[in-house]
């Protein structure tokens, strides 16, 4: 590219300093100018500015310094937030609270050493439950702000690199295995019956006979149930596959209850006010403190349903293909409780036969 003019001029101010401003001129480019306290650093700017001209980067540059990350946070809400509606009720106070931290920083101020610096913050930060942030939900607030750059860089221009991906994500701990045992789960059925609210012992059965996600057993229509087939259909799944899954005996029955009283609802569990999927939290919360349950999560229930699978013999692949997760490594977290299971039963076996003296030599 020809055409190129960079100049450094000297300035004199009537306090006595000095700086210098350079200047670079490019032949259908606007003028780009700096001002700096000495020499040296503006002709090293005006030599870096050159180069990113040459090479075709400046136009990018140019355009993080022009948008701050408010503007791309608020962008991103009109946007992007619409196309994945499942996500918005995580992702929007993650957006807003890095509006808040880091909105009033150009595009091109925010960099991987700021983003850690915030990160770090965001360990101790208490969050509206009371609670500080957990290492996976941490890196769930830099995954959002890295899908922003990803879309502000690939789609929109105004970035040239995703300062994210240079940031180290916490170190998570391996998934829970929560489960129910006999006696909790004899609790818990206990005081879903016995709650005020009709829809509690419904959902909690599906939950712990299908392993589904709250949200895909919240969201199901009744054209999702065939009772003639004895199956759902979750629609509404994290990975936007549809899964097909059998129902048991007492979750037909259940349903066919709802059914009777339901009138012209759309969904099986419907607010009937607002005519949207029904909130259940406050009938799980009443439920799971009178079953007197400890550490003990609705996403529990699907931990519940993967454990008894393995306990009962199925593979590996059978409880992933169940719970609708795409890979095997998801489930690899029940494969001892397999193992467990069949070691008992062995022993149990020995003690039959041998009594208690098998283990003598």
């Amino acid at each position: 590219m020809g055409g190129i003019m960079a100049s450094i001029q000297k300035r004199k101010h009537q306090n006595g300093g000095t700086t210098y401003r350079a200047q670079v001129r490019v032949k259908g480019y606007p003028l780009q100018s700096k001002t700096f306290p000495n020499k040296t650093l503006a002709e090293r700017w005006a030599k870096q500015t050159e180069q990113d001209i040459v090479q075709g980067r400046h136009i990018k540059i140019a355009e993080a310094q022009k948008h701050t990350l408010a503007e791309a946070i608020e962008r991103y809400i009109d946007s992007v937030i619409p196309l994945k509606p499942r996500s918005a009720e995580g992702q929007l106070p993650q957006l807003r609270w890095w509006k808040e931290n880091l909105g009033q920083y150009n595009l091109s101020q925010v960099t991987p050493s700021l983003i850690s610096e915030k990160r770090d913050q965001l360990r101790t930060t208490t969050s509206k439950t009371g609670r500080t942030y957990s290492h996976s939900s941490v890196n769930r607030f830099l995954a959002v702000l890295s899908h922003l750059f990803t879309t502000a860089k690939s789609e929109w221009g105004w970035v040239e690199e995703n300062p994210v991906q240079s940031v180290k994500k916490l170190q998570e701990p391996q998934g829970r295995t929560r489960y129910l045992s006999d006696e909790e789960r004899g609790l818990l059925l206990k005081t879903c019956i016995q709650s005020q609210s009709q829809f509690i012992y419904p959902v909690v059965l599906i939950a712990l006979s299908t392993g589904a996600r709250k949200s895909e057993i919240l969201n199901l229509e009744w054209t999702d149930i065939d009772f003639q087939d004895r199956r759902a259909i979750f629609k509404h799944t994290k990975h936007n596959e549809q899964r097909r899954v059998a129902l048991i005996d007492p979750v037909i029955s259940q349903l066919r209850k709802l059914k009777e009283k339901a009138g012209p609802t759309v969904f099986v569990f419907e607010n009937v006010k607002t005519q949207k999927p029904l909130d259940i939290r406050r009938a799980w919360e009443t439920a799971i403190k009178a079953a007197g349950l400890e550490d003990f999560r609705f996403h529990d229930l699907r931990h519940s349903a993967a454990s008894y699978l393995a306990m009962n013999g199925a593979s590996l692949l059978d409880i992933s293909a169940i719970l609708g997760h795409r890979t095997l490594e998801m489930v690899k977290r029940y494969s001892h409780l397999s193992d467990q299971h069949l070691a008992d039963q062995v022993h149990s076996l020995g003690t039959k036969i041998f009594g208690d003296d098998q283990n003598d030599t």
